[in-house]
C-alpha cells in the first residue's frame, strides 16, 4: 500500500515544487514571467480551491438537510396518512 502513494506523493511534491517556484517568480520578477509561468500559478491556486468547495456530503448528513427541508419538519405529521 506504500508503494502506490510514493508516486502520488513524489508527483504532488514537484507540482507543489513548480507552483512554488512560478508563485515567487511571478512576485519577486513580474517583468521576466512570462505566460505560460502566469497560467502555472493561475491553475495552481485554481487546484486548490477544489479540495474545499468540491466535498462529498456524508448520507446522514443529506437526509437530515432533506427532513429540515419537508414543511412538517421530517416528523410525518402533515403527510395526511391517518
Amino acid at each position: 500500500m506504500v508503494e502506490r502513494r510514493v508516486p502520488a506523493l513524489a508527483s504532488a511534491a514537484v507540482a507543489s515544487g513548480l507552483w512554488c517556484w512560478v508563485a515567487l517568480r511571478l512576485v519577486l520578477a513580474p517583468a521576466d514571467v512570462g505566460p505560460l509561468e502566469s497560467a502555472v500559478a493561475v491553475g495552481g491556486w485554481g487546484l486548490s480551491l477544489l479540495p474545499v468547495h468540491v466535498v462529498a456530503v456524508p448520507a446522514a448528513v443529506s437526509s437530515r438537510r432533506a427532513a429540515a427541508a419537508e414543511p412538517d419538519g421530517g416528523t410525518g405529521a402533515g403527510d395526511g396518512v391517518s
